[in-house]
């Protein structure tokens, strides 16, 4: 099978049980199962950040599943952890665009740039987790909201993908990911926007707020393309591929989270703002 249906194959197994999961677990559970999976992309962010000892990635990881379980420990029956997490994740990822811009900062493999990823990948995942929490935890509607939330990274991405292999001509950042095309980033935010008004309806969102719901969709893919390319930066300085083989077609696990670890948080405080 080519790597292209390898990859289709994989998604089409994986959406159905993600969307199953968002939309009947209860949140307990929810961010249970969430919080397996990014300590997995953790460990694989560890390794790209050039921790490689079983140990210290271990602490690593042990070290953000204590601060989760703080933040949900002090949350309280507004969870206001969760926001300002999620508010912490939105500074974050202003200041990963600046570092996307400069390639060459923590490139090397010193102490010093290997503190600066591994903070990188905590300021990455914690307010994800904390936003998407929050998000399904919210009444009435949390679970399609949380749904929407993670369905705009999914149609960021295969929108980009489908038409940056067919015309994509331009990079957008070549020595970042070669692969990626002006192209198929417009294609990518077109996407987003057709999700949005296609679940519209599913949200309860009325016809005079569909410009606020467009707003919230295009920034949430906007962001994503940044997490997106964050990772792949890492990648690059580590000289690697994927963040594993883990999932056939896709790379590791990271390579499937890294979109949303960028938009999660962006969403819902955007959602916030817009009064969604």
């Amino acid at each position: 099978m080519s790597p292209r249906k390898t990859r289709i194959v994989a998604a089409l197994l994986m959406a159905p049980a993600a969307i199953g999961s968002v939309l009947y677990l209860p949140t307990p559970m929810l961010a249970v199962l969430v919080a397996a999976l990014m300590m997995l992309g953790l460990w694989e962010w560890g390794q790209l950040a050039g921790l490689t000892a079983t140990l210290p990635r271990a602490s690593y990881l042990l070290a953000n599943a204590l601060v989760m379980l703080a933040l949900v420990w002090a949350a309280g029956p507004a969870l206001y952890t969760l926001k300002l997490a999620s508010v912490i994740g939105v500074g974050w990822w202003l200041l990963a665009l600046l570092w996307l811009k400069n390639f060459d900062f923590a490139a090397g493999d010193g102490a010093g740039a290997r503190a600066a990823k591994l903070l990188a990948g905590s300021l990455s995942v914690i307010p994800a987790w904390s936003a998407l929490c929050f998000l399904h935890a919210s009444q009435p509607l949390g679970p399609r909201w949380a749904l929407f939330a993670v369905a705009i990274v999914w149609a960021a991405d295969t929108g980009a993908y489908f038409v940056g292999v067919r015309f994509g001509k331009h990079k957008m950042a070549p020595r970042i990911s070669p692969g990626k095309s002006w192209e198929g980033f417009f294609g990518g935010i077109a996407a987003t926007l057709l999700l949005a008004l296609l679940m519209r309806p599913m949200l309860h969102v009325a016809w005079s707020a569909v410009p606020m719901l467009l707003l919230l969709s295009f920034i949430a893919g906007l962001i994503s393309v940044a997490g997106d390319l964050f990772e792949s930066l890492l990648k690059r300085h580590a000289h690697m591929k994927d963040s594993s083989d883990l999932i056939p077609g896709h790379g590791g696990v990271l390579d499937r989270l890294d979109s949303l670890l960028a938009a999660l948080p962006v969403f819902l405080v955007t959602k916030m703002w817009l009064g969604l």
